[in-house]
């Protein structure tokens, strides 16, 4: 919350999720463990919003850049078939996420790091398991492009 503050302070604004034990209200923690699916709260101070989401599990965002509006996302929910909502904040987040938040997303789905005494033998697994994302996004990208390339190409007349 004071990095946050401060950030603002320099005039930068920040929209990101954040850990339980980082500043967060102990009122809007007890308030989101008490949530049901679907459900937000929030807390604001300025300009600083912080803001709790129930998903499957609980989601904490800190925004200077949103309010804290719910909005419906245009899909239905299988097993209820109600509208999904969201908070706007958390859409925008998931649509702009970029970087090290997917490249950490996409590795804790298959992680390597077991436990060890020695920090070397957690840092290489890592940099190799880095390396293979990396080489394993870099070859969908080109697919893609190559397939729009493909898709652009004008029809030969006879």
């Amino acid at each position: 919350m004071r990095l946050a503050e401060t950030l603002l302070e320099r005039k930068v604004r920040v929209c990101g999720t954040m850990r339980a034990n980082r500043g967060i209200s102990s009122d809007l923690e007890e308030d989101g463990k008490h949530l049901k699916k679907g459900q937000s709260a929030f807390w604001r101070k300025g300009d600083v919003m912080v803001q709790v989401w129930k998903d499957k599990r609980l989601v904490r965002i800190i925004s200077m850049i949103h309010d804290a509006t719910v909005v419906s996302t245009g899909r239905k929910d299988r097993k209820t078939n109600m509208e999904i909502k969201k908070p706007y904040s958390v859409i925008q987040y998931n649509k702009f996420m970029k970087g090290v938040d997917r490249a950490d997303q996409y590795l804790s789905y298959y992680s390597v790091l077991r436990k060890c005494v020695k920090w070397s033998k957690k840092v290489v697994p890592y940099l190799l398991n880095c390396a293979l994302f990396n080489a394993f996004f870099c070859v969908q990208d080109n697919k893609y492009k190559q397939k729009s390339e493909v898709q652009e190409l004008p029809a030969r007349s006879r």
